[in-house]
């Protein structure tokens, strides 16, 4: 059952001001190619993007720190719990604070964070994809569902038609950590490829964990690339839902994790050797091209 946006609470200012700070210095530590694009956000929609960032952080550092099976599901628990009390007007935590202030002022349902929960609680229990099916649901609950909380955040319009663009956004965005992530998810005992395509394209686990750059180890990849390509399409459509002052962030974003796949290509789809990724400066140039082109991805 969906729970609306909480009624809303009272902290103190100064507790306020905190609890944004906190996720604000959380998201300038982590955050690699999000917080650039964040930057384009007026002020008051950016602190409240640093608290759903935050959010996220916490729930994969969960599911990635060091610990027994059982410890990780009860973070994931506790996760949950302060969650629910933050929407009943309870929260103590300050990212919780800042989460219920921000769930009361962009009205977003308690589904959508639940659903990253669920998400990276999943990572604990299922570690293959048998198809894209199965990945597709994982990806909307750990980066669609983010895009859903995104665009309350960013205002819009169009109902449905606009929740569907983000929703490819963020499936665009999670099948690019995925290229790029082979080594890591590998040695975390992941593997999101799916299983089906990684057979069609003659890909076993050995060749991934002896970090192979087989033919069809780079088909494979192509095929992967070439699927973000087609919802990173789709994404771009959000843009004319949004208010103007918002479209440069979501644009962002597509230029950055864009310029993430074509770097694989060049990098001959060597994933394993070290991780792919964009300088500063080269971030910094495609965040001033989104904030001066908006829509014009390429």
């Amino acid at each position: 059952m969906t729970r609306p946006a909480p009624a809303a609470a009272t902290p103190s200012p100064q507790a306020l001001a905190a609890a944004y700070e906190e996720c604000r210095r959380v998201t300038r530590r982590e955050a690699r190619n999000f917080y650039f694009a964040f930057l384009t956000l007026p002020a008051r929609q950016r602190r409240a993007i640093y608290v759903a960032y935050t959010f996220c952080r916490y729930c994969d550092d969960s599911v990635d720190a060091e610990g027994a099976h059982g410890q990780k599901l009860e973070r994931i628990g506790h996760l949950r719990q302060m969650l629910d009390a933050a929407y009943s007007g309870q929260a103590a935590q300050p990212l919780f604070i800042g989460l219920a202030d921000v769930a009361t002022t962009y009205r977003i349902p308690q589904e959508y964070f639940q659903e990253v929960l669920n998400g990276v609680e999943s990572d604990l229990v299922k570690t293959r994809y048998a198809n894209f099916e199965e990945l597709r649901r994982y990806c909307y609950q750990v980066a669609s569902a983010v895009g859903l909380i995104c665009i309350h955040i960013f205002g819009y319009r169009g109902g449905a038609a606009a929740r569907e663009r983000a929703i490819d956004l963020g499936l665009a965005m999670q099948l690019t950590n995925i290229c790029r992530d082979v080594r890591e998810d590998w040695e975390l005992g992941r593997v999101y490829l799916p299983q089906d395509e990684m057979a069609r394209f003659g890909v076993s686990e050995s060749d991934i964990a002896a970090g192979k750059i087989t033919d069809g180890f780079a088909s494979l990849l192509q095929f992967e690339i070439d699927r973000a390509r087609e919802h990173f399409a789709s994404g771009r459509r959000l843009l004319p839902y949004l208010p103007r002052g918002s479209r440069a962030c979501p644009a962002a974003l597509g230029l950055i994790y864009g310029g993430v796949l074509n770097k694989i290509e060049r990098a001959g789809y060597d994933v394993f050797r070290e991780r792919i990724g964009l300088s500063k400066g080269e971030k910094l140039r495609l965040m001033a091209r989104a904030w001066l082109t908006g829509p014009l991805w390429q």
